[in-house]
């Protein structure tokens, strides 16, 4: 499917089952004049193809397709429209916003029943024919295992355009991602994955370029093969791959968050760019009548992956991306969209049967985003092995209970065995939970201990967008401050956060900029903000903040027990007779249901060890507390011959000493102690 050059020309191939007549394009080098249009002649089912001699990589082109205009039926072929190939590998121009775009005529009292003449090759990117290989030498997948797993959730621009370790041509491109100095930072904090949002080819909405902003997070897709070119310092494919080839030598995976759910081409007052000019009674899930589309997304539209066909574009993308790019792995953007067949979503779907038998996509790390705004779109704990699920209960978990919301000892204790009541069935593992406790929607860290209400205003919707409830805490003043109480409570609120995301059972995931102590002003959706609200001011971050991120990493792969892939059910072991995991109140005895229900419980431990079905005896036990009110006692359990304090946020330079009685935790504080044999000067077994 798609350009294909075969060394004497290129093969043409795309999907319509409604077409009358598909015409190619072939445009000049600068893609301004267009030099010849020919016909497809060959037609297999509803592919439609021909092979051009004599055309190189490098060639210009689209496609103009023709048939019915009757968006009644849900037909709205216009070959006045120039469309890009489904499968382009590249894209050269802008999309130039322009009437003509539309296929039908704006202003119109007949709205979208009306029908546009406009030639509309001038204002869409072209289709580049591209020679995808690449000299790949000895490059092999890191293959990070989930347990071992600590995603860094990043943005190509927000990540390199304020650093000043990435030369200035370079900034806001792949290339400036994959520099020494970024990848020097990520080795430091002991980063296994970094998660990139959107980089397929997307497009900036028409309301956002009247009012002087653009699409930064890039969830409007519009090239499911292409690069995003403003990602290109240089315009070539090779450039993403060489960007990947660095993280792999560097041992660390790169992960893409792509969007199958949705195109950018909006609702039926949308524009004419691909899918809708190509079949748009295939392509789109569409209401009765056919006139009106299903928007589960919000988006405007719904990407149909009932139909064989798009189903296929979706999964020869997805393989593109790992066999020709080497990507490691997929987070899927509101998936529940995904698995809805006609009864409802469906975890055995056909897109999940569809990647679970496939030999290459099985393979790498699949991630879901596990909601939309469809019927029954919160699915989080839904999704089949080996699916990975973001889980927002963590977020709101561990925010609530370190802002100090009453009655969350219960719901604290779920989050830090990975969500058991979610994800414990059908043989999935406890790495199912992908934890956070800030991501790119929603307010960053600093903001999170900063702000009690978003500040949205720079967006342009007077403040009406993003989430109205964060969780969040000023500790005192909204917004920055120079007072040194204040700040110093803010830094150890997000020491105690990011403690309790390193210590829990799942996989970690760090937003990009948070080690540092970035902020975006109360934005809590700065999906247009390209600019210095969402750019990390590296020159101004807080090294010592980044320090202990990179403290805490190395703790969590330093203790297996912390990263267990079997979930833990306080059953005893055949090793020691010691249950795998122990709940403790303060004074070291276990909470009563009482203890559990009262709204005033505020200081819990939990005492860890390798799960009881299959566990190696031989790792340390690890008893960390968790304490959100006042200073108190604490009596060390008495499980273990002695305990080591490796872990104090209030006093994050701390490196180890022993722990006993009289062993206090300050009040807003996390304790991470491990387990000695102070006759042996030793962890039981060796083993760190």
């Amino acid at each position: 499917m798609g350009a294909c050059f075969d060394g004497e020309g290129v093969n043409f191939a795309v999907f319509s089952a409604h077409a009358e007549k598909v015409e190619l394009c072939l445009f000049s080098p600068d893609g301004r004049k267009e030099m010849a249009r020919i016909a497809l002649p060959e037609r297999d089912g509803d592919i439609w193809h021909g092979h051009v001699g004599g055309l190189m990589p490098g060639t210009l082109y689209g496609f103009r397709v023709h048939g019915p205009y009757a968006p009644e039926q849900g037909h709205r072929f216009n070959p006045h429209k120039l469309l890009i190939d489904p499968y382009a590998r590249a894209l050269e121009g802008r999309l130039k916003w322009s009437d003509a775009l539309m296929g039908y005529k704006v202003g119109s009292p007949r709205g979208d029943m009306s029908y546009d003449t406009r030639d509309s090759a001038f204002a869409v990117p072209k289709s580049v024919v591209v020679d995808t290989s690449f000299a790949w030498g000895d490059d092999a997948a890191p293959r990070v295992p989930p347990e071992a797993a600590v995603i860094y959730e990043a943005h190509v621009r927000g990540m390199t355009m304020l650093h000043p370790g990435v030369e200035k041509g370079l900034r806001g491109s792949f290339l400036g991602l994959a520099s020494d100095a970024v990848i020097d930072h990520l080795q430091r904090l002991g980063i296994t994955s970094i998660e990139l949002l959107p980089v397929q080819a997307f497009a900036d909405e028409r309301f956002l370029i009247a009012k002087g902003l653009r699409n930064y997070w890039g969830y409007q897709t519009i090239g499911f093969f292409a690069p995003e070119p403003r990602y290109l310092a240089k315009g070539q494919v090779w450039e993403f791959q060489s960007m990947v080839r660095r993280f792999h030598a560097a041992g660390i995976e790169v992960i893409l968050d792509v969007v199958y759910n949705h195109s950018g081409e909006g609702d039926e007052f949308g524009p004419t760019l691909s899918f809708r000019g190509f079949d748009n009674a295939s392509y789109y899930r569409l209401l009765h009548g056919g006139r009106h589309y299903v928007n589960d997304t919000g988006t405007g539209n719904t990407l149909n992956l009932t139909h064989p066909m798009v189903l296929r574009m979706v999964m020869d993308s997805l393989r593109y991306w790992v066999e020709v790019c080497h990507v490691d792995g997929f987070r899927f953007d509101l998936a529940t969209v995904l698995g809805r067949e006609a009864h409802g979503f469906d975890p055995n779907g056909g897109f999940f049967d569809a990647i679970r038998q496939d030999p290459v996509l099985s393979r790498v790390k699949l991630i879901a985003e596990p909601w939309d705004i469809g019927p029954g779109g919160y699915q989080l704990g839904a999704y089949p092995h080996p699916f990975l699920e973001w889980n927002d209960r963590f977020r709101d978990g561990a925010r609530r209970w370190w802002k100090g919301d009453p009655g969350m000892a219960p719901d604290l204790a779920k989050r830090l065995l990975g969500s058991a009541e979610r994800f414990d069935h059908h043989g999935r593992g406890a790495t199912s939970s992908v934890n956070f406790v800030t991501a790119h929607d929603g307010f960053t860290l600093e903001d999170v201990v900063s702000f009690t209400l978003k500040r949205n205003w720079a967006n342009g919707e007077e403040n009406r967008d993003g989430h109205h409830e964060n969780h969040s805490d000023n500790l005192g003043v909204e917004g920055p401050t120079d007072d040194p109480a204040i700040r110093a409570a803010r830094g150890l609120r997000k020491r105690n956060l990011l403690a309790t995301l390193m210590l829990a059972q799942g996989v970690p995931m760090l937003l990009a900029g948070d080690e540092v102590g970035h902020s975006q002003g109360g934005n809590n959706n700065a999906y247009a903000q390209d600019n210095e609200t969402t750019w990390i001011d590296w020159a101004a971050g807080d090294a010592g903040l980044a320090d202990f991120v990179a403290r805490l990493i190395a703790l969590r792969r330093a203790h297996p027990v912390l990263r267990q892939r079997r979930f833990l059910h306080a059953r005893p072991r055949p090793s020691d007779g010691l249950p795998d995991v122990a709940w403790r109140r303060a004074d070291g005895q276990s909470p009563s249901a009482q203890d559990w229900h009262d709204p005033g419980f505020r200081c819990l431990g939990v005492e860890l060890r390798m799960a009881a079905e299959g566990g190696d005896p031989g790792h340390c036990a690890i008893y960390a507390v968790f304490n959100t009110g006042a200073e108190c006692v604490l009596r060390l359990p008495d499980t273990a011959p002695g305990w080591e304090l490796i872990l104090d946020t209030t006093r994050p330079e701390m490196l180890a000493e022993p722990g006993g009685p009289g062993t206090r935790a300050p009040a807003q504080s996390v304790l991470v102690f491990r387990s000695v044999d102070p006759r042996a000067g030793a962890f039981p077994g060796g083993k760190p």
